[in-house]
Order: structure tokens, then C-alpha cells, then sequence
């Protein structure tokens, strides 16, 4: 579906579920990150860039201090919030992300007021592909043009991290938002999350007869398990180990070597590896070489699975045979332990889906889920 579709669809249930049309639609982008894994919260550097799905919230105005929260994904679970009441742990679930984004802005000065939000998405949840940011900056744009008041995205960036890390419990870093409130077509982002200096760098593999296709695993991942929480505490640690403030300042993967705990120095090899993949992704999609980053995916996926050991079989697998199949390199995005693999493939990717599908069936596996992935425009009203 096309935003504008997703955008009518929802518009179309407020109207069903309040009696009146919205006020307006806003729709945010979900992100893939083409490499740069686990490097964000350890101020290093990313390459994500928006897909052309998302999360759009048909929203309205409400005068009576109420922040009222309803999905078409979770049609039994409205939340009915005081904006006063709104707390770090004062809401549970999937509504932790909207009430966080009106409690930060909130803390942060901005006049919010009352809304009432229908969220609607195209976007695969659990598959690592940043539905819970895409949510916070769709949330973030309808809040603000609502209340009338204009906040730089570098700041929503900031504010609806603050959300996920303190209302939602998810220790997150600003690559996700910052895809998604950033994203321009036929462009990934290089973000170097210590500076938070962003920089559109060109992103068009249709050009060298390639593209980039997303694999949906089928296998669902959820960053509040604690597992994503343990990786950020052992690359603290382990920057401890070497008297540093961050991974971010080793600049030879080599250098991991000298942490006497053999898991840390395998955490601190990957980071300090895949940020130089980073740069040299960055590198050559300036020098407009798609084709060169086959093989910094197929390492950054080996690095992930190995040493920071947040892979599953479903990737390994989907990155497995769609490389056997022509792809350039595949590796597995997101936090890990499930969610989505992305495979740099020929634009006719035929023999790439039924490779992988012929394996996962073989494996008695769901089907895999296969999503064209354009680098797409960043978060915008749509209606």
C-alpha cells in the first residue's frame, strides 16, 4: 500500500471510531539500516535510509487534557491517558510509545495538548525494521503541528529517544528516529551518533541494474526481552576494560584483543569492525559502487552472528541461500534474535525469493516475507 492508502484507511476509522474526520494524517517511515549494527548506542556511526512503509496517526485535538490512543493492529486495546498522569512505568504495551513521545515533548516544554490518535501501519512489526520509532515520529509531527508549535527534528530525534528509553524501557540509540524523521529518497543517511552530524549520501541500486530486497524471517523479535539491554551493557563494559568512554574511540578492531574476557573482546571486535564497514559503505556509495558493498554486508552478518551473537537460524539461513542465488551479500538488521535480513540483489531478485523460500519450507519454517526496499522520503503530513 501506498502511504496516501494507508493514510485513507485510517482517516476512515477515526471517523468510524470518533464521528468526525480527523484533523489531519501524518505518516513516518520505517528504516533499514544497510550496515552498522549495535554501533549507535556506542556513539559510533550508521547507515540507515527510510523505507516507503510506515505508521501513519490520523489525529485530532481533544479539550479535555486526554491522550487517546487506538491501532488498527491492536483494535482491542484502547488507551484512555490524562496527559497530567503520564509517567516513566505509567503505561504498558505497544501505547508506551505514543503516551512516551506526548510525556517528552511535554517535559521538554512544548505546549501538548489533548489528542486523540488513530495509528494505522504497512509496516511488518517484530521485524526489525523500526515500527516502535516510526511510531514515535509519526506521533511526534501530529503532536506538534497540532498544538502549533515548531520543533527542529533534531530535537524530536532526541525526544522521542527519551520516550522509548524511559517510557518504553528500551534503551535505544537515534539511528532509528533519525531515519525516519531524515529519510530522502534515493539517499541513505550517514549518521555519526556521538556529533549527531547527519549527512545524505546517494543510494541508487537500480542504477547499477541491483536492489535491495528485505527479507521478513517471520521470526519475531522484541528489544524489551532484556537480551538488546545485556549487548549495550557489555559494550560499556568493555569499553571500560580499555579506560575508554565508548567503543567509539577504538580504532582497530585488533584492539579488542587486549580485554581479558574473551565475550567482551568478541562484542568490541564487532563494533569497532562494523564501524569501519560504515565508512568504507559510505566511501562507495560516493563513488556511486553499489556493487561494493556485497561483501561488507556478508562480513557484518558473520560478525553479528559470531561475535556479537545476536543472529538466529531464519537469518542465517535467508542470508545463506540468497547468496548462493546471486546475491552480492546479505546480512541480518535490527537489534536481533529475529526481525529481517537484507540481500543486495540483482533487480530481477526471482531466483533469490525462491531459494530462500525452498529452504525455509525445507526446514518446515512459515514462509518467509519478501519487501521491496526504495530509500524512501522521511517523516510528512499526508492529509
Amino acid at each position: 500500500m501506498t502511504a496516501t492508502a494507508v493514510a485513507d484507511r485510517a482517516a476512515q476509522q477515526f471517523r468510524a471510531w470518533h464521528g468526525v474526520a480527523p484533523e489531519g494524517v501524518w505518516h513516518a517511515p520505517g528504516r533499514v539500516n544497510l550496515i552498522g549494527e549495535h554501533t549507535d548506542y556506542n556513539s559510533g556511526w550508521v547507515l540507515p535510509f527510510a523505507l516507503d512503509r510506515g505508521v501513519v496517526v490520523a489525529a485530532a485535538r481533544r479539550d479535555d487534557g486526554v491522550l487517546d490512543i487506538r491501532s488498527l493492529q491492536e483494535p482491542g486495546r484502547q488507551a484512555s491517558l490524562p496527559l497530567a498522569g503520564l509517567t516513566p512505568g505509567s503505561v504498558a504495551g505497544w501505547a508506551a510509545y505514543p503516551a512516551g513521545v506526548a510525556w517528552a515533548m511535554r517535559e521538554a516544554g512544548h505546549p501538548v495538548g489533548g489528542a486523540s490518535l488513530v495509528i494505522d501501519s504497512d509496516l511488518p512489526q517484530g521485524a526489525g525494521l523500526s515500527s516502535s520509532a516510526a511510531i514515535e515520529c509519526a506521533v511526534a509531527i501530529a503532536l506538534a503541528d497540532l498544538s502549533g508549535v515548531r520543533v527542529p527534528r533534531g530535537e524530536l530525534v532526541r525526544l522521542a529517544q527519551r520516550a522509548e528509553d524511559e517510557m518504553a524501557g528500551v534503551p535505544s540509540g537515534i539511528m532509528d528516529q533519525s531515519a525516519s524523521l531524515f529519510g530522502q529518497p534515493g539517499h541513505a543517511l550517514l549518521l555519526d551518533c556521538r556529533t549527531r552530524e547527519a549527512v545524505q549520501v546517494p543510494f541508487g541500486p537500480a542504477a547499477a541494474g541491483l536492489a535491495l530486497l528485505v527479507v521478513d524471517t517471520r521470526a519475531r523479535h522484541a528489544l524489551t526481552d532484556g537480551r538488546y539491554a545485556l549487548r549495550r551493557q557489555e559494550c560499556e563494559r568493555a569499553a571500560r576494560a580499555l579506560g575508554l568512554a565508548s567503543l567509539r574511540d577504538v580504532a582497530d578492531p585488533a584492539q579488542a584483543a587486549a580485554i581479558a574476557d574473551p565475550v567482551l573482546a568478541r562484542r568490541a571486535r564487532h563494533v569497532v569492525s562494523d564501524n569501519c564497514r560504515v565508512r568504507a559503505a559510505a566511501a562507495l556509495l560516493r563513488a556511486h559502487d553499489p556493487a561494493g558493498l556485497g561483501p561488507l554486508l556478508h562480513a557484518s552478518h558473520a560478525s553479528l552472528r559470531d561475535d556479537f551473537e545476536v543472529s538466529w537460524p531464519q537469518a542465517d539461513v535467508a542470508a545463506e541461500m540468497a547468496e548462493q542465488a546471486g546475491a552480492l551479500g546479505a546480512r541480518m538488521v535490527g537489534g536481533g534474535f529475529g526481525g529481517s535480513v537484507i540481500a543486495l540483489v540483482p533487480a530481477d531478485d526471482a531466483a533469490v525469493r525462491a531459494a530462500v523460500r525452498a529452504r525455509y519450507a525445507g526446514r518446515g519454517w512459515a514462509p518467509p516475507r519478501f519487501l521491496a526496499a526504495p530509500p524512501s522520503a522521511g517523516a510528512r503530513r499526508v492529509l
